[in-house]
């Protein structure tokens, strides 16, 4: 929180805003720089693929933060995890499970820094989100073992996480997941 008039990342007194060359970015679902990006990946019980899929329309390096929208498939789970850095998820379509919550277009759910959800269930529709991520966006798995119970109780196998286009001063986490696998 800032205080004495200083902003808490930046250490900009108030005094000096606005900043000199700074201006608002805008961006749309169709913009060419915004490509779509498959986050994660599995085979569902009959057989058929199922993905996580997202557009990050701000990653920026300083401050550090994401801001997204993803699209999730029917059926899709992932990992119980957390984030490095407080995150948030709206949903504005369809719905998901975070564990044994359901979240129906509409809801808004706060992740705190330190806290994990999931694992994560998207319903029959699939599910629309917008995501926020404020400082590191990576990720930490959390209790593999309901995860994988998850995964059995649905006859889903985890597929191995699809290349993610990182900016190049971010490494990929993913495997680094408690109970992570070359599998999922």
């Amino acid at each position: 929180m800032a205080t004495e008039g200083e902003h808490a990342e930046s250490g900009a007194a108030e005094s000096e805003l606005p900043i000199p060359g700074r201006e608002p970015t805008f961006r749309h679902m169709d913009d060419p720089d915004v490509p779509w990006q498959l986050c994660r990946a599995q085979r569902n019980a009959d057989g058929t693929e199922a993905y996580v899929r997202e557009k990050w329309f701000a990653f920026s390096p300083d401050p550090q933060y994401l801001s997204l929208y993803a699209e999730y498939d029917p059926g899709m789970m992932v990992r119980r995890h957390g984030h490095h850095s407080p995150h948030v998820v709206f949903v504005i379509e369809g719905g998901l499970w975070f564990g044994e919550r359901w979240c129906p277009a509409g809801t808004h759910v706060e992740l705190p820094y330190g806290a994990a959800f999931g694992p994560i269930r998207a319903g029959d529709e699939g599910a629309k989100l917008f995501e926020v991520m404020m400082g590191d966006p990576r990720s930490w798995g959390d209790q593999p073992e309901v995860y994988e119970a998850a995964l059995a109780e649905h006859g889903v196998t985890p597929l191995p996480d699809p290349p993610v286009d990182f900016p190049d001063w971010l490494s990929d986490l993913r495997q680094s997941w408690a109970g992570a696998t070359d599998e999922g």
